[in-house]
C-alpha cells in the first residue's frame, strides 16, 4: 500500500489480544524456560535485544511449539546469490549492481492501441486515451509467457490510485464557489486510470518493447463489468440498479498486491476501497468497521452525480446513502461490490473478471498461493492492510489436481477452487504456535456462542469479514501486506509493514511504535489448522538504538517498512519497501533486498532468521529514484529478465535508460513505471 492511500485510523475496536502483546509474552516465556524463574526479570530486556532472536534461538521451521525440523536435501536451495549489496541512494534514477542494467518498459500512459493518442506531457490526454493506456500508479505485477516463451509474454499490473495533480494539466478543475468537480471528462479519465493492464511484451532485437494494438491487451477499469461469485453472489445486498441480481458489479479500485493461480490467471487484490463510497446517514455495521467514507469520495467523483453526461450512474453510485425506497432505486449496495480477490484471465481477453468473494471482504494485501500437493486443498493467504487487522488463509473444498495447471478454461478451474472453501483467520499464540479460526456459522466466538447468532448467513460473515473475526479472537497485526511461500521449503512469509499506533508489544509484534515493520514466518500443520510461527527479519536504520535493530542490519542493509514480498522459484526472497522513516530515509530511497532463507540453517538443517551473524545473507540490490516506492516484481521463467514497478516518483523518468538521473533544475511530469532488470551480458538475476 502507498503511503499516500494509507489510512491511519483504527476500525478494530475489539478487545483481542494484540499481536505486541503476544510476542512479548512469547519472549518472557522463552526466558523463562531458558534461565528459570529467577533470572528472568534479569533477561527480559535482553532477549529484547539482539540475543533473543539470533541464531542461537528457538527461531526455526518447525511442526510444533519447539520442535525443529531438519531440512531434507529436496529442501535445500537452488541457487546463491551472486551479487554484493549496494550503497544507499538518494537521487532521481534507479541504481543496480555492477553489471546490471535498467530500463523503461511500459510507464502510465503508454498507448495499448491506436484508440489511444500518444502520452502527453502536458497532461492534456483525454479520458478516452486513457481508456485505452497502461493506467497509473503501478503496483503488484505478474508474467504470462506465451508458447512457453521467455521473451513474449504478457504482463498484468495493478494500478493502485492516481495522482489528480499529474493526470491533469493543472490538477483538478473545480467551480470556484462551490469547489465541487464539473467537468465529467476529468472523473472518467481518473475512473479509467485504475484498475489493471494486461499488455503484450516482447523482446526484439535484445530490448523489451510493448506490443501495441495486440488482442491480449486491454484495460480492466474503474468502469469494467464483472461477475461476482461465491457466498456473494445473488445476495440482497448485492442487488443495485445496476445489477437487480446481485451477480455483476463494475469497477475494481485500489489494486495493490497480487498473486497467481496455479491454472494461470492473475489475482489482484482490492485494498483500501472504501474511500471510494461515502454514505452521508447512518452507516451499516459492516461500513463503520471497514471504514467506509461519511463524506463523499475521496477524489470527488459523485459531485458529477445527475451530470447531463451521465451514463448509468456512472458516477452517482459512489454516493451509497440509502435515498429511496428499496435498493433497486439508490445505490445502498454499490460498496458491497467491493472489497475482494478479483481474477483475470490474462490470455482470453473476452473474459469478464471474476470477484471471488469466498477469500473475504477486507483491505486485501495480496493473495499468495500455498504449496501445492496433488490431492491436497489448494491455500489462499491474504493480510488486511491497516493498524491492528489481522491475517487470512482460504482452504478450497476441492483438493488440487495438477492436471488443472494446463486447462484453459482458466476462470471454471477458479471456478472450482475459488468458489468454495473455509475462510480462516489467524490467532497467533505466545509459546510460538498459532490457530486458524474458521469464518463459519458454527464457529464459537469468544464468548462461547456460535457466529450464527451474530449472522445469518455466510453471505453476512463475508460481508463483514473483519467484523467476525473480531468476534472470535483473532490477533491485531501490525499492518500485514504481502505474503510469500518459500518454494523450497513451503514456508509462509508475510511482511508486516508498520504500526505506530501500537502502545503494547506482544511475541509476534515485539516493538512498542513500531515505525520499522518486519516480517513473520510460519509453518503449517498437515491439517491447516494450526501453524508455528517466529519472526523472520525486523526492518531498523543502523544506527538504532538498543533493542530495535534487532537483525543486526548495516548501512548496506538498512530498510524500514517492508510492504512487496515474493520468491521466485529458486528459493530467493525479494523484499521491497514503502518506507515513511526518515531515521531510513535519510541515508537511502525505497529498496529492493534479497535472501535466500533456506540457506540460512544452523548445522542440524534448522531454519535460522536474520541476526547479527548472518545479516550479510540480506543484500540490498535495486534502489529507487526520489519520492517513489518500489512495488510489484514479476519475471521470466528462465529468470533473466526481471520487471519491477517504481510508483509515484518525484521527477522521474528521463528517458529510457531509469539509471539515468534527471538533471538538475529540470522538472518533469513524473510517471510511474515498469522497469526492466537484466544482468549486462545476460543469464539469471541475482546469481
Amino acid at each position: 500500500m502507498s503511503k499516500a492511500t494509507f489510512d491511519p485510523t483504527l476500525y478494530n475496536s475489539s478487545d483481542n489480544t494484540p499481536f505486541a502483546t503476544v510476542l512479548e509474552r512469547h519472549i518472557h516465556r522463552r526466558t523463562l524456560i531458558r534461565t528459570g524463574s529467577a533470572m528472568a526479570a534479569l533477561s527480559i530486556m535482553a532477549s529484547l535485544g539482539l540475543s533473543g532472536c539470533d541464531s542461537n534461538s528457538d527461531k526455526h521451521r518447525s511442526s510444533g511449539a519447539g520442535s525443529p525440523v531438519t531440512l531434507p536435501d529436496a529442501e535445500k536451495p537452488l541457487t546463491a546469490l551472486g551479487f554484493q549489496s549496494i550503497p544507499g541512494s538518494r537521487t532521481d534514477a534507479i541504481v543496480v549492481p555492477e553489471n546490471y542494467k535498467a530500463s523503461i518498459l511500459a510507464p502510465w500512459g503508454t498507448p495499448l492501441n491506436d484508440r489511444a493518442a500518444p502520452w502527453k506531457p502536458d497532461g492534456t490526454n483525454t479520458a478516452e486515451d486513457q481508456a485505452n493506456s497502461v493506467g497509473m500508479h503501478h503496483d503488484g505485477m505478474s508474467f504470462y509467457p506465451l508458447n512457453g516463451s521467455h521473451e513474449d509474454g504478457l504482463l498484468c499490473i495493478n494500478h493502485e490510485y492516481i495522482d489528480q495533480d499529474a493526470l491533469h494539466p493543472n490538477g483538478v478543475t473545480r467551480d470556484a464557489t462551490t469547489r465541487r468537480r464539473i467537468l465529467a471528462d476529468e472523473v472518467r479519465k481518473e475512473i479509467y486510470a485504475h484498475g489493471v493492464t494486461v499488455v503484450r511484451i516482447k523482446k526484439v532485437e535484445g530490448v523489451w518493447q510493448v506490443v501495441a494494438n495486440d488482442r491480449h491487451n486491454r484495460r480492466i477499469t474503474g468502469a469494467t463489468e464483472m461477475d461476482i461469485s461465491g457466498p456473494m453472489a445473488g445476495h440482497d445486498l448485492l442487488k443495485t440498479p445496476f445489477s437487480p441480481d446481485g451477480i455483476s458489479a463494475r469497477g475494481t479500485f485500489n489494486n495493490c498486491g497480487n498473486g497467481t493461480s496455479p491454472w494461470g490467471t492473475f489475482l489482484t487484490c482490492e485494498e483500501n476501497w472504501p474511500g471510494y463510497f461515502a454514505n452521508t446517514a447512518e452507516r451499516t455495521a459492516d461500513q463503520a468497521r471497514i471504514g467506509l467514507g461519511t463524506t463523499g469520495n475521496q477524489y470527488g467523483w459523485n459531485d458529477l452525480a445527475g451530470n447531463e453526461s451521465e451514463k448509468n450512474d456512472e458516477f452517482a453510485r459512489f454516493d451509497v446513502t440509502p435515498r429511496a425506497e428499496s435498493a433497486l432505486l439508490d445505490y445502498r449496495n454499490e460498496a458491497n461490490g467491493h472489497g475482494y480477490i478479483v481474477e483475470i484471465d490474462p490470455y482470453s481477453p473476452d473474459s469478464r473478471p471474476i470477484k471471488r468473494t469466498a477469500l473475504g471482504r477486507f483491505r486485501h494485501e495480496a493473495c499468495e498461493v500455498g504449496k501445492l500437493a496433488a490431492g491436497r486443498p489448494v491455500a489462499f493467504y491474504s493480510g488486511h492492510d491497516a493498524q491492528g487487522e489481522y491475517v487470512y488463509k482460504f482452504v478450497s473444498s476441492a483438493l488440487w489436481d495438477p492436471a488443472d495447471a494446463k486447462r484453459e478454461d482458466r476462470l471454471a478451474v477458479g471456478d472450482k477452487y475459488l468458489n468454495e472453501g473455509t475462510l480462516y483467520v489467524a490467532r497467533f499464540d505466545e509459546d510460538g504456535t498459532g490457530v486458524w479460526l474458521p469464518l463459519t456459522l458454527e464457529s464459537l466466538a469468544k464468548d462461547g456462542k456460535p457466529l450464527s447468532e451474530s449472522f445469518e448467513s455466510l453471505a453476512d460473515i463475508i460481508l463483514n469479514t473483519a467484523g467476525a473475526a473480531d468476534l472470535l479472537g483473532a490477533t491485531p497485526m501490525d499492518r500485514p501486506e504481502w505474503g510469500a511461500v518459500d518454494p523450497i521449503t513451503g514456508s509462509v512469509y508475510m511482511t508486516l509493514t508498520n504500526n505506530t499506533a501500537r502502545r503494547e508489544a506482544n511475541a509476534a509484534n515485539p516493538r512498542v511504535n513500531n515505525k520499522f515493520g518486519h516480517i513473520i514466518r510460519w509453518d503449517e500443520s498437515e491439517d491447516h489448522r494450526s501453524f508455528t510461527w517466529d519472526i523472520f527479519l525486523f526492518g531498523a536504520p543502523a544506527d538504532a538504538e538498543e533493542g530495535v535493530n534487532l537483525s543486526g542490519l548495516t548501512d548496506l542493509n538498512q530498510f524500514a517498512s517492508p510492504d512487496g514480498l515474493m520468491f521466485d522459484e529458486r528459493g530467493i526472497l525479494w523484499v521491497q519497501t514503502d518506507n515513511g522513516a526518515s531515521e531510513v530515509t535519510k541515508s537511502t530511497n525505497d529498496q529492493m533486498l534479497a535472501v535466500i532463507p533456506s540457506a540460512l540453517v544452523d548445522a542440524g538443517g534448522n531454519q535460522q532468521v536474520i541476526s547479527g551473524t548472518n545479516q550479510t545473507e540480506l543484500r540490498r540490490f535495486l534502489v529507487g529514484p526520489n519520492g517513489s516506492e518500489i512495488t510489484g516484481l514479476a519475471f521470466t521463467g528462465n529468470h533473466h529478465t526481471f520487471f519491477v514497478n517504481v510508483q509515484h516518483p518525484d521527477n522521474w523518468p528521463y528517458g529510457d535508460d531509469a539509471q539515468e538521473q534527471t538533471p538538475a533544475g529540470v522538472t518533469i511530469r513524473p510517471r510511474s513505471a515498469t522497469v526492466v532488470v537484466e544482468k549486462v551480458q545476460g543469464g539469471p538475476v541475482g546469481e
